[in-house]
């Protein structure tokens, strides 16, 4: 089914965004210079938060897509909410942290409303 690829796609990708959120952690804060430990420890907190989000997102609509009926109101609702929270998450990183020279933040957003579009278009098939 279409739908299913679409779903496999989104997951994944954002999935491994999410990944890619917690991997750099050290060189992000390092990147804010002569901060407060307490600031090191809540931009810690941010990044590694916002990672482990996009990484149960991809991961229940994965678990979803293997395992659950595409077609069912359940997954319709997972699908739905994981686009609606990936496009409350792109509007946020695109009214803050994109509005940065840093490229991996500025094409986030990108990524994020991509991927809810995956979502959002698959369950309407």
């Amino acid at each position: 089914m279409m739908s299913n690829t679409l779903f496999f796609a989104g997951s994944i990708i954002i999935l491994v965004w999410g990944i890619a959120h917690i991997v750099p952690i050290k060189s992000v804060v390092n990147g804010f210079g002569q901060i407060s430990e307490d600031n090191k420890r809540i931009i810690t907190m941010e990044w590694i938060a916002e990672g482990v989000t996009l990484c149960f997102i991809g991961l229940l609509a994965l678990l979803t897509a293997i395992y659950g009926d595409p077609a069912s109101f359940t997954s319709t609702i997972v699908y739905r909410a994981s686009g609606g929270v990936l496009i409350a998450m792109a509007v946020l990183t695109g009214l803050t942290g994109a509005r940065t020279p840093i490229i991996p933040i500025r094409i986030c957003p990108i990524i994020k409303s991509v991927v809810a579009a995956l979502f959002l278009v698959g369950s309407m098939l």
